[in-house]
């Protein structure tokens, strides 16, 4: 029997040792103040099988770029043409060895061949029950304006993966909020943020750690 266990360690040491090892390698695109990033940063900070490796920025001066320098994570700031029309970025994101992809309002459409290359691994968060309140020019604001405008009685968050068409992907999580009488974009837009902040980071979690019991 020892014998027989001694065979099967030396045959699956290498496996065995890259799965309880694994440490998943996140990448956060953001446009703006970063309170998204923030609260992702802070979950992971202490995690021992999720890091947040690199933010990514489409903004100069964005208030994404000062926490991730408070929070010692290296940063890249991308430019258009090359973003688009070039290499995508996805040699950078390689290099830096990364899982996933998670946006954290990021304001630009993602190019096909970084979906191509990580199906299923970039993950979004909406500010409205998709598929309404979606589409391109559909951020922030002018979401909560359209719903206030619509007089709907209840808003939410979409978390979805993304695929090549604008706020698409299959959804993984909404939750929902109400649409106050009296409610402006601004005190909408204070509601759906607790609702991101409540959520986002865990689901990211919940999704990571499932693919990384699932390899086991």
């Amino acid at each position: 029997m020892y014998q027989n266990l001694k065979l099967f360690l030396t045959k699956h040491r290498k496996r065995i040792y890259k799965v309880d090892n694994k440490i998943y390698r996140i990448a956060i695109f953001a446009s703006g103040t970063g309170t998204n990033a923030k609260k992702i940063i802070e979950h992971f900070k202490d995690s021992d099988k999720i890091k947040v490796a690199i933010i990514v920025c489409n903004k100069q001066g964005a208030g994404v770029l000062n926490i991730a320098t408070q929070n010692n994570i290296p940063f890249l700031l991308i430019e258009k043409e090359r973003f688009f029309r070039g290499d995508n970025y996805l040699e950078i994101l390689q290099q830096h060895k990364i899982d996933f992809i998670i946006l954290a309002g990021f304001l630009w459409k993602i190019p096909s061949r970084l979906i191509r290359a990580y199906t299923d691994r970039i993950i979004n968060i909406h500010p409205a029950l998709l598929p309404k309140y979606g589409g391109k020019g559909m951020y922030g604001n002018f979401v909560h304006e359209a719903v206030i405008t619509a007089k709907e009685t209840e808003s939410g968050i979409t978390i979805h993966y993304v695929d090549d068409l604008y706020d698409h992907g299959k959804h993984i999580l909404q939750v929902t909020c109400p649409v106050l009488p009296n409610d402006t974009a601004k005190t909408l837009a204070e509601r759906i943020h607790l609702l991101e902040h409540a959520h986002y980071a865990q689901v990211i979690e919940n999704i990571i750690l499932k693919e990384a019991n699932s390899n086991d």
